[in-house]
């Protein structure tokens, strides 16, 4: 039974077995120039249960919001409970929440309500067969507005909440820069979606705003340093940090490269 790989420079692969309680030599033949995971024997249930949520990992990048964008564009009606890494789900995700988790579709609009004061609801006329659009509906204005034609911060954080409020997040989800195109008032919020998030699936984000860092926690906060081609890693709750968060915060600190992670 594999727990654990056990990588060295010098390519001495050994795994732990629990039953040995020792590190061993593979029994298998291997490779030293594949990933030592994707060698071990489907027979060891530990590691194929590692490979299969690595497997359903998926990867979030900055939204791309241009005007032909497919967030931008009207969509097929079909159930869909992810938005989607370009938002191409986007509007048949929050459909589908609407119809069938309309307590979790009233959490999305509780939060866009918090953020924007001014918003009312999210409506989905449809512009031809089988054919979604959405609109936001504005205190300040007597016509909706239509997804086309939100600003990019909105659209992007509109579609951050839906992923962070989706019950169907894979093992692993991961998001890089979630705060472009964000007003800092959204990244309390979005921080606290995160929080919750993180109870369903294995949540990494990757940042380099000392706006977002400022709304965590330092045990929330994994700093990645690169040395002479060499990465470390190390949790920010371990650099004795406490006498430092009396008069400041932890994106002061971070900006006064007590914290390390600096490009």
């Amino acid at each position: 039974m594999v727990n654990l790989l056990s990588t060295a420079p010098s390519l001495d692969v050994k795994y732990y077995s629990p039953d040995r309680k020792k590190l061993l030599p593979p029994n298998w033949q291997h490779n030293p120039f594949e990933t030592s995971l994707s060698q071990v024997p489907k027979m060891y249930e530990e590691s194929e249960t590692l490979r299969r949520c690595l497997a359903s990992c998926t990867f979030y990048g900055a939204l791309d919001v241009a005007p032909q964008s497919p967030v931008r564009l009207p969509q097929d009606m079909r159930p869909a409970k992810l938005p989607g890494a370009n938002g191409e789900d986007l509007i048949s995700c929050l459909y589908d929440l609407r119809e069938t988790d309309p307590e979790r579709f009233e959490m999305v609009e509780d939060t866009l309500a918090n953020a924007f004061p001014d918003f009312e609801r999210l409506n989905f006329p449809p512009v031809a067969a089988g054919k979604l659009s959405m609109t936001w509906k504005d205190k300040n204005f007597s016509k909706p507005i239509y997804v086309h034609e939100l600003s990019e911060g909105t659209l992007r954080f509109l579609w951050l909440v839906t992923l962070l409020q989706s019950q169907d997040l894979t093992a692993i989800t991961l998001i890089d820069e979630p705060e472009v195109s964000l007003h800092p008032d959204l990244l309390r919020l979005l921080t606290h979606l995160m929080r919750e998030a993180s109870k369903r699936t294995q949540l990494i984000v990757a940042t380099h705003s000392d706006r977002l860092i400022r709304f965590l926690q330092p045990k929330e906060v994994l700093v990645c340093d690169m040395e002479d081609g060499e990465t470390t890693m190390t949790w920010a709750d371990s650099l004795d940090l406490e006498k430092w968060l009396v008069d400041y915060s932890l994106d002061q600190i971070w900006a006064m490269n007590l914290m390390g992670g600096r490009p």
